[in-house]
């Protein structure tokens, strides 16, 4: 007679170790942080000249988001952001003009009955009157652009410097055709001097503050978005077209598609920051949107990380800062430290300051491979 033998199994403890409890909750506390910070602390520890400054320093962080999302994630090298924040700027501009003239009784905007024609308002300005269709043209009119554009140029399969310099040429044109528009445009002053804001007169202080708050609300709710786009299946794939696009391709995925996506949502995000930049400023003009403010655009997210979502958003926020600190300082030498932050951060730390302490620590642990593997996780290739 065998006695049975009893066999225990190995309890299983449903308690999460410490480390996995912390990243879980690292993302939502994180986001909960820069809410309390952006949305609490910001407006009571600011005078309202300082909380102006800081909203026009977020609207580039929104740029830097789409950046961090087609540069970072994609590989896209996008110089000609500009663009599509000058279109969504233009877009708000034009409803508020509009909106500014009804109020006072007038059926064109103050410089047009300066520098206008005589023949009333431009057909295209008529339906800038209608807030729903700007606010739409606001996102809608920058993906159209980008869509056109990508289509035909990342199916031509025109990437690296290539696309680098038709982006910079884009830009250039833009501006260079907003100049030559004084009569509908408002030429090299662009469209300034708003008073109001859906009803909203931009004069009261309160209201500057409610500006502050929508901008810092849509950044917050962009990045979100943004991290579920950089942790989902599409990001995955982004990545790979990033490292290895002929890989992607042998696999029957369309690389043109998933590079066109990022592009299209990154110029979306740069439209939407420049609507938001026109209540915030008070102005909109093609020195805001040429060649050098696309650049800057850029520089912001390669000096924080451009892989790094949050290194691109405060990396944008910083270089701001420093320029409109350093700039009235010295402002003949501004333009060329501004050239050599971007030097340093792309060739030297291509991960941006977000990577130095990984960088740091695999040199002191002797794992290093050098500045090589840096670029393998941040791209360089469209």
């Amino acid at each position: 007679m065998t006695t049975p033998t009893t066999t225990t199994t190995p309890t299983t403890t449903s308690t999460a170790p410490p480390v996995a409890l912390l990243e879980r909750f690292r993302v939502p506390a994180g986001f909960a942080l820069g809410a309390v910070l952006l949305l609490g602390i910001a407006p009571l520890a600011l005078s309202d000249f300082r909380l102006s400054l800081l909203a026009k320093y977020l609207c580039y962080a929104i740029v830097a988001v789409g950046v961090s999302l087609a540069w970072g994630r994609g590989g896209l090298m996008v110089l000609g952001q500009g663009v599509f924040f000058g279109l969504g700027g233009y877009a708000m501009a034009m409803h508020l003009k509009l909106a500014d003239a009804a109020a006072t009784g007038e059926t064109l905007p103050d410089f047009m009955q300066l520098y206008g024609t005589g023949d009333g308002l431009p057909w295209w300005w008529a339906p800038f009157a209608n807030p729903a269709f700007a606010l739409a043209m606001t996102v809608l009119l920058p993906m159209a652009v980008a869509a056109l554009l990508g289509f035909f140029v990342f199916q031509r399969r025109v990437k690296g410097a290539y696309f680098a310099i038709l982006s910079q040429a884009l830009a250039a044109a833009l501006a260079i055709w907003l100049v030559g528009q004084q009569a509908t445009t408002g030429g090299t002053n662009g469209l300034t001097d708003m008073q109001g804001f859906f009803g909203y007169s931009l004069d009261d202080p309160v209201n500057q503050r409610m500006v502050y708050f929508i901008i810092a609300a849509v950044l917050l709710l962009l990045m979100a978005l943004a991290r579920q786009l950089f942790v989902s299946r599409y990001g995955e794939l982004l990545i790979a077209v990033r490292d290895s696009e002929e890989r992607v391709r042998f696999l029957g995925y369309n690389p043109a598609n998933v590079k066109l996506v990022a592009y299209v949502v990154a110029a979306g995000m740069a439209g939407l920051a420049g609507a938001l930049f026109v209540p915030a400023v008070g102005i909109i003009s093609p020195a805001l949107i040429g060649i050098v403010p696309s650049i800057g655009f850029v520089i912001g997210a390669a000096v924080g990380g451009r892989a790094s979502l949050v290194g691109a958003v405060l990396g944008a926020i910083a270089v701001a800062w420093a320029q409109s600190t350093l700039s009235d300082a010295f402002p003949a030498a501004w333009t060329y430290l501004q050239g050599l932050l971007f030097v340093v951060a792309v060739g030297f730390l291509p991960g941006g300051l977000a990577s130095l302490g990984v960088v740091l620590r695999k040199r002191r642990t002797g794992t290093a491979t050098g500045t090589a593997t840096g670029t393998r996780t941040t791209g360089e290739t469209a």
